[in-house]
């Protein structure tokens, strides 16, 4: 079989030398393992390169040498055989030399093939045979880059000891072997830095250097970290900006790594006053990209409080980025920091109260989102508008209503659908409730026969009261949620329709909760008192519950504006909103229990 194998390659090369048609190399066609590393396979190439010698140097569509293919099988005694073959040719040329540096269509040589796979035995024994061959190419992939992208650490000091120093350090895009190590860990950025701490300074084609791609790892801030590790190989590497004028401080801020940024400043205090090509300090970029803790860490941070007010190149600051940005969080860092200007007027002559108001965003529940809470803080706190006036800023907020009336009909469409669900579930639940109550009915041979057996008890008077009004209101937002959907209607009315809808489907919550613990109570408080009254201690969570984001942004506002405006008014204004707020979700309560009490009193 193995003879008849290599008859066949012969005729093959034969065949296709007769024609002159290109062939792949009939050296090419050795690599089947695990058979391509046997005697036979040596004695194979033996005979097809006695036949035709030049078939050793001729390279595939790809570019690849018979040496190539070897290498990627990872066939260390095929390689060291066609390197013999190489150095046997007396043609007074170094073939060996010639052959090992041959570089296929994607400029890499055999020694990437090995350092591809892994084979460290094979690297070792290209390396020993022409010690120049980790410099190839001049430009693009090095060996070594390679090695390092893989993790192949064993490869990289060979590479290293055997290379004499004549070692490229070149990678794709203009990197370098150095911005691979600080994605690939602690040990290799260390190897690398001892050998060549010039690839420091080196930059990619945006203009990165490898303290670029070391801000932007996650938690590495730790004294002996890949960044701290660059950072103290070449602390000037602070200063150097990419392509788009960033500095490491300004990628460490976009990627929100605050012990990073406290690494930087604690060697370079004034780095924190860097500015990109946009003007843009870390505290803009950290602001654009909604990083809250690094917003809230500037503000902390006294030392920094002279970059707080800095303007960008459209003479925003970071609290006018943070306004557009929609964030509450990054508002009340800033806004609870006195030293910040709440005055100051960008290149459109917007302050942040102007823009505040332009990014409230047009929507049927307004009073509800973050932007509206911002500029409610913003008034509060005696923001004062841009010197160009109102006006200028509310012809655009007006033709985005307009332009949204569309997208806002959608979403009234949706959250109709969605709402029905719920308030026709709660209708027909406290229907079903009032037939079947609590107790069941007295004995038709009673003198009140058919009337229900716990009737005249205050908790069951409570109970009646807040099943009513469950299904009663349940059933005007399903009728609001009905007319809100007819399209023949202008779309103010049908804004007004689902607003009582919303309004009318959580109050019915509100009962429905009451009605539930009231049940609950008449039937548990005879045998466990306890467990009665927990129940109804906890049931009002429900609707607690569902105003938490009204408390959530309450209670992040109260901070700065407790440095704002004084702690007294903060509290007038709080216990205002939040009154008014228990008054709105709890009115039901206080009618359901008074009302009972009253019919009580009246018997």
């Amino acid at each position: 079989m193995m003879l008849k194998h290599f008859l066949t390659c012969l005729q093959f090369l034969q065949c296709h030398s007769l024609r002159g048609s290109p062939l792949k190399g009939a050296l090419h066609s050795m690599w089947w393992p695990p058979y391509g590393d046997t005697d036979s396979f040596l004695k194979s190439a033996d005979i097809i390169h006695c036949k035709s010698k030049h078939l050793l140097f001729v390279q595939n569509k790809k570019g690849d040498t018979p040496l190539h293919c070897a290498a990627h099988a990872g066939m260390s005694r095929m390689v060291c055989h066609l390197i013999s073959l190489a150095r046997n040719e007396d043609t007074g040329v170094n073939r060996v030399k010639e052959l090992l540096e041959m570089e296929n269509k994607l400029k890499e040589t055999a020694l990437h093939q090995a350092v591809r796979i892994g084979n460290n035995d094979i690297v070792k024994l290209l390396m020993e045979e022409n010690s120049e061959l980790a410099s190839f190419p001049k430009d693009g992939t090095s060996p070594l880059y390679l090695a390092i992208l893989l993790e192949e650490e064993i490869i990289v000091e060979t590479l290293y000891k055997l290379s004499n120093m004549k070692l490229s350090y070149s990678g794709p895009n203009g990197q370098n072997a150095l911005h691979a190590a600080v994605l690939r860990g602690t040990e290799l950025t260390k190897m690398l830095l001892e050998w060549n701490n010039d690839l420091t300074t080196q930059r990619d084609e945006n203009g990165r250097t490898p303290l670029h791609f070391a801000a932007a790892l996650v938690r590495q801030s730790k004294r002996g970290s890949i960044c701290w590790q660059v950072l103290e190989a070449n602390p000037a590497a602070l200063y150097q900006s990419d392509n788009d004028g960033l500095f490491p401080i300004h990628v460490a801020a976009s990627v929100g790594e605050r012990g990073t940024i406290t690494m930087f400043l604690n060697k370079s205090p004034s780095s924190a006053g860097l500015h990109d090509t946009k003007g843009r300090t870390f505290l803009h970029v950290a602001a654009e990209k909604k990083k809250v803790g690094i917003v809230s860490y500037g503000c902390r941070n006294q030392s920094l409080s002279w970059i707080l007010n800095m303007q960008d190149n459209d003479g925003n600051t970071a609290l006018h980025l943070a306004i557009q940005a929609g964030s509450l969080l990054m508002f009340c860092a800033l806004v609870g920091n006195r030293q910040i200007h709440l005055n100051l007027t960008n290149k459109k002559g917007q302050t942040p109260l102007d823009i505040s108001r332009c990014e409230i965003p047009p929507g049927l529940f307004d009073d509800k989102n973050s932007e509206t809470k911002i500029h409610f803080a913003l008034k509060v706190a005696n923001a004062r508008s841009g010197a160009c006036g109102c006006d200028n800023f509310e012809e655009p907020y007006s033709h985005r209503l307009k332009h949204n009336a569309r997208e806002e009909s959608e979403k009234a469409r949706e959250s109709t659908q969605t709402l029905c669900i719920g308030v026709v579930l709660i209708a027909t639940v406290t229907f079903g409730a009032i037939f079947a109550l609590p107790g069941g009915y007295r004995a038709d041979e009673h003198t009140d026969g058919g009337t229900p057996t716990l009737a005249g008890r205050y908790s069951f008077d409570a109970f009646i009261i807040a099943s009513t009004f469950a299904f009663m209101f349940s059933s005007v937002a399903t009728l609001s949620l009905m007319y809100s959907g007819y399209s023949i209607l202008n779309p103010q009315s049908r804004r007004i329709y689902l607003v009582v809808a919303l309004y009318f489907g959580s109050t019915s919550v509100t009962c429905f909760t009451a009605a539930f613990a009231l049940g609950m109570y008449m039937v548990l408080a005879p045998i466990a008192y306890k467990t009665a009254i927990a129940i109804c201690v906890t049931s009002p969570l429900v609707v607690l519950c569902n105003k938490l984001e009204f408390w959530l942004k309450w209670s992040l506002l109260a901070r700065p504006l407790c440095t704002r405006i004084g702690i007294i008014r903060t509290l007038v204004i709080v216990a205002q909103r939040i009154l008014f707020n228990l008054f709105m979700e709890f009115w039901p309560f206080i009618f359901i229990f008074v009302w009972a009490a009253y019919t009580r009193n009246q018997l």
